[in-house]
């Protein structure tokens, strides 16, 4: 009565999941597409007097199944065009909104000249686009030619989305991910925060610029997307120049507009940023327009980013939110530097156009990523976890939030620079700093270049640290002998065993000028805003290095003596308190279907627990450990797996359930561990229903269909986890015992993707015996092993049942389970064929000899020593089971 009670709990959870789910999941909802090419703002004439250039932007429109619906206008990044978009698009196309991506002028197909998101240029193109969707029947209307619209964009198309924001104001949603506030700040950058007197303007991302420009002019002479006139659908517009610059076919500016190739062009040469070129920056940088951003915005930042950091969108939530618009905050893993954390940016951003265009207030909330902090059940890597912060959104200065001092300590040391910069640290590279970490895991980073950087290093931490956003430190610095000073200031995390890891592979460039040789100069330093778990034990390292291979650098050879105030300076460390969140961003049809499977487990687990009551758990040693009673399991096909099965087993018995495929052992196993229900028929362990989530189950271990194991985690890891779900004290698990039965040796710290199917299998075999279980069930368990392993196991199997444990075998090793088994069930197309002991099974009155001479047969046994009365044969089990099998 029970079971049945529970398996109409579970039928009933999963229809109304199914119901709610079919309800509002869009997931499989077709989407139609159309490419075309739309007209864009002209180009100037390459001369003075000469016409405009027209210019066309290649598009691709996504269409839901039902319309008008909202719409969505997707950017891509540097580089890029419209079909990085594809995956993106059609997710929200799926979710009901009519989605325009398109390829950016001055790339792929597209007409015109990059003008890096100019306001007269790439950001008038995304106004004709809303334009464009206003226009279009199938896209819901605020009113009259202001469409219902929201705008998204990673790095270059994330700017886009901003600035649009700013100077368009039917936008009514804005996210924008992995981009940056200043541009002259993120290739500028200068960390030093005081004395005011004595910073300069900053220090070149040489590298990065030089990667972004060389994108740019890859186009110069291959003939693509130079300014055109007309189009045609299939070869994209057509009368184009062929070149990045109108009329300029041999320039090496590629597809640049001029003005951006020589603001380049200066940089590149060490040259301060002109006054021109600081203005061409500064308009195509959100920055100029924060306080006309109306529209509720999501930005979200990657945390291994050496190009726009943290702080960037750190600068664009400030200045958005002193307006009083709602701004939500992701610091999420990836970044430019490591290429990951897209599907999250992705999930985040469907979620947050979900509650403004449908007309829910969105949540202004905060949330970071810790890498490695979460274990992948799939994959058994380390993963990202996501935390909540409990206070408002603290910044990467974290403001009003909680910080944590750390004393380093060191004597003045003097630390040179190589004219210009050869050799040279590496802390990261475009595009490649992830891989970089790994490959310079405890190694600083490869930013500890003999005579070129200084160390801080604080006593080892009595506790564990979370830093949350940019520390800072006030550090001395004496230049010899020259006036100014380039400088990189990063903290390390020092395992007790000397391992040292840059944290993002992130250093804060220092720039000072107006320097005194030989006189000190005291100076703040804020430290790249990161995300990252100091464990107790560990040291923190302030490393002041010269060089830096993603920076200009300087001509002349330099030296510098560095320290800290009295031998000693406090590192302040933000550290927000938070809590653990999900991973990712589930749609709501999940939440809801989810939330229809728990009410309605909920519901059965009272049942359960009342029925738990009538039936306690009996420990009299009396009590059957395994009874099952008139079996029955269809499934909706109608197909019997077990039909009508019976038997007993009891303690101290190994038991070996016999049968061809397709007889039932594995349902029947099945239904006994409680993975599945019976249709009829009752199964009762310990005198208790063998129903799901029984308390009975915890005295029962079991491998079955294949060991369940972890490949990137070692075995012994793997014996610990599962155990660890268990929710019992490790000591409990008897794990040297298992470590023992599992005969692995020093292979047991080997990661098992490494293993033998043989060892899986012991592995496997061990961890069911964790604990050292009443009840033992395996399926097949000598799949895999060697003949001496297998009569090992034989031997354990023995001792096992010996202690007065059961043990119940599921096996194709017929003349196995006749050494190692006491009794046999055997079974046969669903049906029970014999039960018993392997003596009465396999009998011993089978054959009798017959001798032409028997006495002579006798005398020759005697004197042999034996006494003979009469002589018998045992007939093998496995004839015995192929009779029982041929009979039915």
């Amino acid at each position: 009565m029970r079971a049945r009670i529970v398996a109409g709990v579970l039928a009933l959870a999963v229809v109304v999941a199914v119901v709610v789910i079919a309800a509002l999941a869009t997931a499989d909802a077709p989407v139609a597409t159309r490419d075309q090419f739309l007209n864009a703002t002209s180009e100037p004439g390459a001369t003075s007097g000469a016409a405009p250039k027209s210019v066309q932007l290649d598009t691709r429109l996504y269409l839901p199944s039902h319309t008008p619906a909202p719409a969505v206008l997707l950017a891509h990044g540097f580089g890029g065009d419209k079909t990085d978009l594809d995956a993106f698009a059609r997710r929200l196309a799926r979710q009901g909104y009519v989605v325009l991506a398109y390829t950016a002028r001055g790339f792929g197909p597209s007409g015109g000249l990059i003008h890096l998101d100019a306001p007269d240029f790439e950001v008038a193109d995304a106004r004709r686009l809303v334009d464009y969707l206003a226009g279009m029947r199938e896209v819901e209307r605020d009113a009259p030619g202001d469409p219902r619209i929201a705008v998204a964009g990673s790095s270059y198309g994330g700017a886009l989305a901003l600035l649009l924001g700013g100077y368009d104001r039917r936008i009514d949603a804005v996210a924008a991910d992995i981009t940056w506030n200043s541009l002259l700040h993120s290739l500028l950058p200068n960390s030093a925060t005081a004395p005011a007197g004595s910073i300069a303007g900053g220090v070149f991302k040489r590298l990065w610029a030089g990667s972004l420009f060389g994108v740019g002019a890859a186009g110069s002479l291959d003939g693509s997307g130079g300014t055109g006139g007309g189009s045609d659908p299939a070869t994209g517009p057509a009368g184009g120049t062929g070149s990045g610059r109108a009329g300029a076919a041999t320039d090496q500016c590629g597809r640049f507009a001029a003005a951006l190739c020589d603001a380049y062009q200066r940089l590149a040469q060490g040259l301060p940023p002109s006054l021109a070129t600081a203005g061409l920056l500064a308009q195509s940088s959100p920055a100029s327009i924060l306080d006309r951003i109306k529209a509720p915005t999501l930005l979200s930042q990657g945390e291994q980013d050496s190009l726009f950091p943290l702080s960037e969108a750190d600068a664009n939530a400030r200045g958005i939110a002193a307006t009083g618009t709602p701004v939500a905050v992701r610091w999420r893993s990836g970044g430019h530097d490591s290429g990951g954390g897209g599907d999250e940016a992705y999930a985040a951003a469907v979620s947050w156009f979900g509650s403004v265009l449908r007309h829910r207030a969105p949540k202004a909330d905060f949330t970071m990523s810790l890498s490695g902090a979460g274990l992948s059940a799939q994959s058994g890597r380390r993963v990202s976890e996501t935390l909540s912060a409990h206070q408002p959104y603290p910044g990467t200065s974290g403001v009003s939030a909680p910080r944590v001092s750390i004393a380093v300590r060191g004597s003045e040391q003097t630390i040179t620079a190589p004219a210009g910069g050869t050799p040279a640290a590496i802390s990261s590279l475009p595009g490649l700093s992830d891989a970089l970490g790994v490959a310079a895991g405890g190694l600083g980073g490869l930013t500890t270049i003999p005579g070129q950087v200084a160390r801080f290093d604080s006593d080892p931490l009595p506790r564990r640290v979370l830093v949350t956003g940019s520390s800072t430190i006030r550090v001395t610095v004496t230049s010899r002998p020259t006036r100014d000073a380039v400088l990189f200031v990063s903290l390390h995390d020092v395992a007790p065993d000397g391992g040292d890891t840059l944290p993002a592979q992130l250093v804060a460039p220092v720039a000072l000028n107006a320097l005194t040789p030989g006189q000190p100069t005291t100076v703040d330093v804020a430290l790249p805003g990161i995300v990252t778990q100091l464990e107790a034990g560990h040291r923190l390292r302030v490393v002041v290095a010269t060089t830096d291979q993603l920076y200009s650098l300087p001509a002349d050879p330099r030296a510098y003596s560095i320290s800290v105030a009295s031998g000693s300076a406090t590192v302040s460390v933000p550290s927000v308190a938070t809590s653990t969140v999900r991973n990712g961003a589930p749609q709501r049809w999940l939440y809801a279907g989810l939330a229809a499977v728990v009410v309605a487990l909920a519901v059965g687990a009272v049942l359960v627990r009342r029925a738990e009551r009538r039936e306690p758990v009996t420990d009299d040693p009396d009590v059957a450990p395994v009874v099952v009673r008139d079996l029955v399991k269809e499934y909706s096909d109608g197909f019997r797996a077990v039909d009508g099965v019976s038997f007993t087993v009891e303690r101290g018995q190994i038991v070996g359930l016999l049968g061809p495929n397709g007889a039932g052992k594995t349902t029947t196993l099945r239904v006994l561990l409680g993975l599945i229900l019976p249709t009829e028929g009752a199964v009762e362990i310990f005198g208790a229903p063998a129903v799901p989530g029984a308390r009975v189950l915890s005295r029962v271990g079991a491998f079955v269909e294949g060991p369940g194991l972890l490949p990137h985690l070692s075995g012994r890891d793997n014996l610990r986890l599962f155990w660890a779900a268990s929710g019992r004290p490790l000591p409990d698990a008897q794990l040297e015992t298992a470590l023992e039965i599992a005969g692995l040796g020093s292979s047991i710290d080997r990661r098992v993707k490494t293993y033998s199917q043989g060892m899986r299998q012991r592995l496997a075999i061990a961890q069911a015996m964790l604990g050292l279980p009443e009840l033992l069930i395996l399926d097949e368990p000598t799949n895999g092993l060697d003949p001496p392993q297998i009569a090992e196991m034989r031997e354990v199997l023995r001792s096992y049942a010996a202690t007065g444990r059961t043990v119940v075998v599921s096996s194709h090793q017929l003349a196995e389970v006749q050494q190692t088994c006491t009794h046999v069930v055997v079974m046969h197309r669903g049906r029970l064929v014999r039960t018993g002991s392997v003596e009465e099974v396999a009998g011993a009155d089978g054959v009798t000899l017959s001798v032409a001479d028997p006495q002579r047969a006798v005398a020759l046994l005697a004197a042999a020593g034996m006494e003979v009365e009469t002589v018998a044969s045992r007939r093998a089990l496995e004839d015995v089971f192929l009779e029982l099998v041929e009979e039915r």
